[in-house]
């Protein structure tokens, strides 16, 4: 082509003939040329994209490598799909830690190819040393090898890999990898509800009932289609995204249940949401979850944790707090501390603090984004 400039590249052997491809990088043999136009002839943005990435015609170079695909890929490269199973760590940037806690730590991540954002836990934290992982240095999560921790990992991935629903936090993929567990997660980029309660202080009622709305139809399915008690179900453990979706997630403590009885006797869970049937140590069932949901409406609704401390400064253990859950009345009236006076969550869709904004346009994509910006933008 007159007025080009022609450079010689690595000559790729493609072999595929259907769909993508992916090569690795290394020397290959040369012959193939690459016509790359002067700046004055051609856009650059033609040739190269936002994200470094050379482009000409089906091939694509950037500092990952080199990539055959489609001609309607170069423009919008398919969404990983949960369905999906070719992914692996190597595909992932890191981008920053958003999340660390006796589950683990959770990074954000960016998927080379597609861009698209996901979240990668790390299970669980014992012993935390400094490695190279993706293009950065991270804290890598060695497994710890206690037999409680062990069930605790086996369980979550058990969970995630199997659930299917769209108010469940989504799983991609989980790997094992240089002695740490980690579980691609979809991204919720409006963080937990925890996080958006410190924006807001209080949600107001029409938003609180869709809200609620959304987390009953994610515990019907996790009580009666997985036959699942979640157990540790509070604000943390539910996120949020700029699309307004609500969506419940961290299965590591939950309780898969062996029989319909739905009874457990297991002693897990946070304290401050556990039900009073939990914490004298008898049976319970999916109806715990159900008083944890309770009380983390009453505190989105008011700002503040339900249980108030006697004392100025606070409750001086949790055992004080577990102590007044037993012995005192619920702090509400939606909240039932006999186990055999709360509805299940199928029978809570058909409450009137539900049914009374059906016919609302109430719009929690708007409200969650008023608050800030999604997390990836920060």
């Amino acid at each position: 082509m007159d007025g080009e400039k022609e450079k010689e590249v690595p000559k790729i052997n493609n072999n595929s003939s259907s769909g993508s491809s992916r090569m690795k990088k290394g020397a290959l043999a040369p012959k193939l040329k690459l016509s790359v136009p002067h700046s004055d002839e051609a856009s650059i943005s033609k040739f190269l994209t936002e994200s470094g990435t050379f482009k000409d015609g089906d091939l694509l170079v950037n500092k990952n490598g080199v990539r055959i695909v489609s001609q309607s890929e170069v423009e919008a490269p398919a969404l990983i799909q949960p369905s999906d199973n070719q992914m692996s760590l190597a595909d992932f940037d890191a981008v920053k830690v958003i999340g660390k806690g006796n589950g683990g730590i959770v990074h954000l991540v960016q998927h080379k190819w597609t861009e698209q954002f996901f979240a990668l836990k790390i299970l669980p934290p014992l012993e935390e040393k400094r490695a190279y992982v993706y293009n950065k240095v991270v804290p890598v999560i060695q497994m710890n090898i206690e037999e409680s921790a062990r069930k605790n990992i086996a369980q979550e991935l058990k969970i995630n890999q199997s659930s299917q629903c769209p108010y469940v936090v989504v799983c991609y993929q989980s790997f094992y990898d240089n002695g740490a567990i980690s579980i691609i997660l979809e991204y919720m980029d409006g963080g937990s509800l925890a996080d958006f309660l410190k924006k807001v202080n209080t949600v107001p009622e029409p938003y609180l009932s869709a809200i609620c709305k959304q987390v009953l139809k994610g515990l019907w399915y996790l009580h009666h289609e997985k036959h699942i008690i979640h157990r540790d179900l509070k604000p943390s453990n539910l996120l949020i995204n700029h699309r307004g979706e609500v969506k419940i997630t961290d299965f590591g403590v939950s309780a898969i249940l062996a029989s319909t009885s739905g009874l457990a006797n297991t002693f897990v869970g946070t304290y401050n949401y556990m039900s009073p049937e939990r914490i004298i140590g008898g049976n319970y069932g999916y109806r715990s979850d159900i008083w944890s949901l309770g009380l983390v409406l009453l505190e989105v609704a008011t700002g503040k944790f339900p249980y108030t401390s006697p004392q100025p400064g606070g409750w001086i253990n949790v055992y004080e707090l577990m102590e007044t859950i037993v012995d005192t009345p619920a702090p509400q009236a939606p909240v039932q501390k006999d186990p055999k006076d709360r509805l299940s969550a199928n029978e809570l869709m058909a409450h009137p603090f539900i049914t009374k904004y059906d016919d609302l346009d109430v719009d929690l994509a708007m409200y969650f984004t008023s608050a800030g910006p999604p997390l990836a933008t920060l």
